[in-house]
């Protein structure tokens, strides 16, 4: 659909850089809206080795590109080369969204809006009661824990397995108010969390293509979620994860990585181009094509 547009001298530049960048979804899901909308831009994939970083920003601010997406591994390393960076942003310690602004590189981070848009949404309710319990303390733990804030849960409870890494996670929120919230728990205490969560998300890669039939959880951990929590899982391939799979055997409402792509994709779009009207279902729709689910 996007092949059939002449790209001019007038089209504007959008795109994705990371390292590498061939598998990213991105461009499928980008372009569909940017068609839809029938704009005058494109998004492309730039493959950009962490060593040519700073000289490629400097080449986008050269030939006029409107934003762009950050992936791995820039997400962190891009930070210093830009002017401003969205308290957001700076809070999860990451950036993957930057738009030119007054001709200067401005930073945020979509993926807190990305997670949280589903439970905004279709699965509304008052969080301020409720326990939420998320497995690993990487960087996408750190969007979903400021997610969990935003939503304004009661309690947020972090699991890992590596007692240095946890305390270095607990710590780097010590200055902000989640800290009041904020619990953290080596992996041998989740059996007495699960019953609580009212909310269970995986941050980890457990379970990911091609090792489709491992799970973060055993069936005998995961028996004990209570009916109704809500179960969502950060991969989207393969659709469902074995640890969804089980969550909603046990009837746990399941939510999958691939919402939080499109919500997030949706929400840089909406920077980019300075409108809110985006057509998000357009966007889920191109990717599950893309992904051989539709």
């Amino acid at each position: 659909m996007a092949n059939d547009k002449l790209i001019t001298g007038k089209t504007k530049l959008l795109g994705v850089i990371g390292h590498p960048v061939e598998h990213s979804l991105s461009p499928a899901m980008h372009n569909a809206a940017i068609a839809n909308l029938g704009l005058d831009y494109v998004y492309l994939p730039f493959p950009i080795a962490p060593e040519n970083l700073e000289v490629a920003i400097a080449g986008f601010a050269a030939i006029g590109v409107v934003g762009f997406s950050v992936t791995i591994p820039h997400k962190q390393a891009i930070m210093p080369l830009l002017s401003e960076i969205t308290p957001l942003a700076r809070m999860i310690g990451a950036v993957n969204t930057v738009s030119r602004q007054n001709n200067q590189w401005v930073g945020t981070n979509t993926d807190i809006e990305g997670f949280i848009a589903p439970l905004q949404t279709t699965y509304k309710q008052d969080w301020s009661q409720k326990v939420a319990v998320i497995l690993g303390n990487g960087g996408a733990a750190r969007a979903v824990v400021a997610g969990c804030q935003q939503l304004g849960f009661a309690k947020i409870h972090v699991v890992g397995r590596n007692v240095q890494r946890l305390q270095e996670f607990r710590d780097s929120w010590s200055n902000s108010s989640i800290s009041e919230n904020l619990q953290v728990h080596q992996w041998e205490e989740l059996s007495k969390l699960i019953p609580q969560a009212n909310l269970l998300v995986n941050t980890t890669p457990i379970g990911m293509y091609p090792k489709v039939d491992e799970s973060p959880l055993s069936g005998e951990e995961i028996a004990n979620l209570p009916t109704g929590a809500i179960a969502y899982d950060l991969i989207y391939i393969p659709k469902p994860t074995q640890f969804l799979e089980q969550a909603e055997k046990q009837g746990a409402i399941a939510i999958d990585g691939l919402e939080m792509l499109v919500q997030q994709g949706v929400a840089a779009l909406k920077i980019w181009l300075q409108q809110e009207n985006v057509p998000v279902e357009v966007m889920r729709q191109a990717l599950q094509k893309h992904l051989g689910l539709s």
